[in-house]
């Protein structure tokens, strides 16, 4: 996979390619997510993406990434809310 927002290829860590089986979120799903989603940076490399997917009932999909020279997944979650 590749971020055409980043311009940067994507690594999925096994355990956020696990968390999305569980949690029934595809690939496609995850690629709009990144491409698409809010982000929130908690330093200049690791960040959230969060985005609510219609016909899903599980509020917003987020995926905690680490950007370097690649976006790498590490987790997957969904009944994401920013806190706010």
């Amino acid at each position: 996979m590749h971020s055409q927002r980043f311009d940067r290829p994507i690594h999925v860590t096994r355990h956020a390619r696990e968390r999305m089986a569980q949690r029934e979120i595809s690939e496609s799903e995850l690629v709009q997510l990144l491409e698409n989603g809010e982000l929130r940076y908690k330093d200049d490399s690791r960040l959230w993406a969060a985005k609510h997917f219609e016909g899903r009932c599980d509020n917003l999909i987020c995926a905690a990434l680490v950007l370097e020279e690649q976006w790498v997944v590490k987790t997957v979650m969904h009944h994401f809310d920013w806190g706010e």
